[in-house]
């Protein structure tokens, strides 16, 4: 029977400098994601509907002020916690990619 292959063994202070590394990095991973507009919009608003509200002939924004308002709203409504900032990048990108308001 053949033996199974064996895991080489790090020292302790690798397997550290290793998990810091992670941890310290594991942040900066995350403000990338809350400062990123897509990814805020695919983990706040995509649970409720898919992009096709944006793009029906009968949607029911129609100002780019109607469209933060909305993002707002949905804000509120679901407790998603996003700030204010957060609610206009997702505005901003739903308009340049969507809705195109001039206003």
């Amino acid at each position: 029977m053949s033996q199974p292959p064996r895991i080489a063994k790090l020292p302790v202070t690798h397997m550290v400098v290793a998990a810091l590394a992670f941890v310290v990095g594991l942040p900066a991973a995350m403000a990338a994601d809350e400062d990123d507009p897509h990814a805020l919009h695919e983990q706040n608003c995509t649970q409720c509907h898919g992009t096709e509200v944006y793009t029906r002939t009968d949607r029911r924004i129609q100002s780019l002020a109607g469209l933060e308002t909305q993002v707002e709203t949905c804000n509120t409504n679901l407790n998603t916690g996003l700030f204010p900032e957060q609610v206009k990048a997702i505005a901003t990108m739903l308009n340049d990619e969507y809705y195109q308001f001039s206003d």
